[in-house]
C-alpha cells in the first residue's frame, strides 16, 4: 500500500534560522566583503530558487518505498552542515578563521565560472525529473524511469551538478571547514548513497533499468567503455 510522504526536509526551516543568524552575525562582527563569498551566496540563492519549488510540490507525492534509515539521515545531515551551515559561519563570523587557506586570485574566478554549469545542470535535472525527484531515497507510487533530457546520457546529472558546486565552494570559500569539507561530505554521499539509489531503481524497473544502464554513464556521458 502506498503511504503519504510525511518526511519534512530541513531545508526551509533551516534557512529560516541560518539566514537571519548569519545576517545579524555578519553585521555584529563587521565582516569585510569578500568577492568569493558573495559569489557563493549568489550561487546558494540560485540553488534555493531551483530546489524549494520542487520540494514543496513533491512533498505531496505518495511514496511506495523508501530507505530513510540512519545512514541516509547521517549522510543528509553531513551534507546539510557542509554545504549550508558551515559556509555561513565562515562568511558571517570569525570563529573558523584559523582554518582559512589562500589560493591565487584565479581560483576565485574558476569557482565563479563553475557556478554557471552547476546551476544550469541542477535546474535541468530537477526539470527533467519533475514529480520523480525526492530529497531522500524514495520511489513514489507512480514513479517513472526518466531517460529524456540530460538523463538521456547521464544517470546522475544532479549529482554531477553538485560535484561542480562542491568544487566551486572549495574555491570560493577558502576554509578547510566551511569550504573544502563539502567535498568529502559529498564524496560519502556519492560512494554510499548512489549504489543504494540505483539498486532501488533496478528493483523497480528491472530490465528497463538494465538497458538504460547499458547505454548511459553514471556521472559522465558514455563514450566507448563504461564510466564509474
Amino acid at each position: 500500500m502506498a503511504k503519504e510522504n510525511l518526511h519534512r526536509s530541513p531545508l526551509r526551516m533551516g534557512m529560516m534560522l541560518i539566514v537571519p543568524f548569519a545576517a545579524f552575525a555578519w553585521w555584529w562582527f563587521d565582516r569585510p566583503f569578500n568577492p568569493g563569498h558573495i559569489a557563493w551566496l549568489i550561487g546558494f540563492a540560485g540553488m534555493l530558487a531551483i530546489r524549494i519549488p520542487h520540494h514543496s510540490r513533491n512533498q505531496q507525492n505518495a511514496v511506495e518505498a523508501d530507505a530513510h534509515d540512519i545512514s541516509e539521515r547521517l549522510l543528509l545531515t553531513g551534507m546539510w552542515l557542509a554545504s549550508m551551515v558551515l559556509p555561513f559561519l565562515v562568511i558571517a563570523t570569525p570563529w573558523l578563521d584559523a582554518f582559512d587557506y589562500r589560493l591565487p586570485d584565479m581560483a576565485t574566478w574558476i569557482g565563479v565560472a563553475l557556478l554557471v554549469p552547476y546551476l544550469w545542470l541542477f535546474w535541468r535535472s530537477h526539470a527533467d525529473l519533475g514529480r520523480n525527484w525526492s530529497p531522500g531515497l524514495e520511489v513514489r507510487t507512480e514513479h517513472e524511469l526518466v531517460t529524456r533530457g540530460v538523463y538521456a546520457q547521464i544517470r546522475n546529472p544532479m549529482y554531477a551538478a553538485i560535484w561542480l558546486g562542491a568544487f566551486a565552494q572549495a574555491l570560493l570559500i577558502q576554509n578547510w571547514i566551511g569550504g573544502f569539507a563539502v567535498i568529502p561530505a559529498f564524496a560519502a554521499m556519492w560512494f554510499i548513497r548512489v549504489p543504494r539509489e540505483e539498486a532501488m531503481m533496478r528493483r523497480r524497473f528491472g530490465a528497463a533499468w538494465d538497458a538504460y544502464v547499458a547505454r548511459s554513464g553514471r556521472l559522465l556521458p558514455r563514450v566507448g567503455g563504461p564510466f564509474p
